[in-house]
């Protein structure tokens, strides 16, 4: 088939949930289809010439697009005026509007896939006209107002927050209306879990076919990545993610206030890794306190992944599943997280992984793995063994594909 993906971000390096999603999909047709990529590029984010031609190796056809930064003002404007929801108008430009129809009008694509909502305003018009056209597919990366609804819950109860409350009230208002509107005009839509398709069918009414996300673990593999050297003389507990998403910030900041106190006081001598980009200033605060060591952007995350005597996933909102958590799994990392951490995921508290929701529990399975050597290789192994049995991408992908070929009789 000749199948188009349209990305909100460059795929490629794929450092993050979205792209490493996108980059799975990509990849992973491309050894069977002609595939073409149409992405935008964020605002002050280029993309690495020689990540472009990585890229171009396997695709048929790569394009990129700038997006111009939008002013504050504007957005100040757009949040109090604008029907539509924010998610859906950060990333709007008439001129990638305009390459778009360039490049449906030139080629016949069978399946036109739109990785998450930021770019429904472009597929928008193409929804409505519907003539010789491709089947259009949405990924669901999140269940967005089931997100923003987790969001507003998690801050509504703390008078700090409530100006971060308001805004997710109103977003969660605004992408159920947009969701139960466009959502059903397409051909067909993808989620990450059941979780994830029941709030679907909650919100829009709409039913999605369950497409998990993957993991290579075969390049996630225990023994493959040297830990980080840095890492060595002691005990670590480590979050990888993007620090300025809503959702890691908070379960860092919840973690490091009100786990991590419990959990020095058993292991003083442990230490507390926070990896992933563009940490938001309150997680920045947080460096050089109580044995926390906050990196910013790293050159590759896995060193510090394999380095981990623990993995956390201390997350309180949300939707999707946890691509980092999936990988700590794959590399035999004992694991602690939250229940919606590890949501969508089918793992069995003590069996996969350690599974607790408040300060108290976390904490005292964090120390149980940090002082049970035994135990935390078992439920690695155990981890591991689940990964690769549901979530590796050779098990994944025949279930887009089958989609695909129904689609397509049905065309």
């Amino acid at each position: 088939m000749r199948v188009l993906f349209l990305t909100p971000h460059f795929p490629y390096p794929p450092r993050q949930g979205a792209s490493l999603r996108n980059w799975g999909f990509i990849r992973h047709l491309a050894s069977r289809h002609e595939v073409h990529l149409l992405s935008l590029v964020a605002p002050g984010q280029p993309v690495d010439d020689g990540a472009v031609g990585d890229v171009r190796r396997h695709l048929a056809s790569v394009t990129t697009f700038t997006v111009p930064a939008r002013p504050p003002l504007k957005r100040l404007l757009q949040l109090i005026t604008h029907p539509a929801p924010d998610l859906t108008l950060r990333l709007w430009t008439p001129a990638f509007a305009a390459i778009l129809a360039d490049a449906l009008g030139r080629q016949t694509f069978d399946i036109v896939q739109v990785e998450g909502l930021e770019l429904a305003h472009y597929v928008e018009p193409f929804l409505r006209a519907r003539r010789n056209a491709p089947a259009w597919v949405y990924d669901a990366h999140n269940a967005e107002a089931e997100l923003q609804h987790s969001i507003w819950r998690a801050d509504a109860g703390h008078p700090r927050r409530w100006w971060a409350a308001a805004y997710s009230f109103i977003q969660w208002q605004k992408l159920r209306r947009y969701e139960r509107r466009w959502l059903p005009r397409f051909d067909a839509l993808l989620c990450v879990s059941p979780e994830d398709r029941e709030a679907l069918r909650r919100t829009a009414g709409v039913e999605a076919v369950v497409v998990p996300n993957g993991v290579d673990t075969d390049y996630f593999a225990p023994g493959r990545f040297a830990p980080a050297p840095e890492m060595a003389d002691h005990p670590s507990v480590v979050f990888t993610g993007k620090m300025d998403f809503r959702p890691n910030v908070d379960g860092v900041l919840w973690f490091a206030r009100e786990v991590w106190p419990r959990v020095r006081r058993a292991c003083p001598e442990a230490h507390f890794w926070v990896v992933g980009q563009r940490p938001a200033r309150a997680v920045r605060a947080l460096h050089g306190r109580d044995h926390i060591i906050v990196t910013g952007a790293v050159p590759a995350v896995e060193p510090y992944v394999a380095g981990a005597t623990v993995f956390v996933a201390p997350l309180r909102m949300g939707s999707g599943t946890r691509l980092k958590l999936l990988q700590a799994l794959s590399l035999e990392r004992p694991a602690v997280s939250t229940r919606l951490g590890c949501a969508g995921l089918g793992a069995h508290d003590g069996v996969h992984l350690r599974v607790a929701d408040t300060p108290a529990d976390f904490a005292g399975a964090v120390v149980e793995l940090l002082e049970d050597g035994s135990r935390a290789a078992c439920l690695g192994r155990a981890g591991r063994s689940m990964v690769r049995e549901r979530f590796d991408w050779r098990v994944v992908l025949p279930r887009l594909e089958a989609l695909y070929d129904r689609l397509d009789r049905r065309r």
